[in-house]
């Protein structure tokens, strides 16, 4: 299983707790947290969301790049 550590480091660069993203994100805590251990892989539409969220690629969190710029725009 792949752990996707900027989950955790995006939600402490927006200065929120795991139960505040949670609820941001409209999902249990218990959920958000085993997506953030590694210990669920975060299903794709999760992972859409989380990038909305944030305004960030999906490929930044996903490791794959350095850079959080989205290169396509709603």
């Amino acid at each position: 299983m792949r752990h996707y550590t900027r989950i955790r480091d995006l939600r402490e660069d927006a200065d929120l707790t795991q139960t505040q993203i949670a609820e941001k994100l409209s999902m249990h805590k218990t959920t958000y947290t085993n997506y953030e251990q590694g210990k669920r892989e975060p299903p794709f539409e999760f992972i859409i969301h989380l990038a909305e969220f944030h305004q960030v690629s999906i490929d930044y969190i996903a490791g794959f790049t350095n850079n959080p710029e989205r290169h396509f725009k709603k």
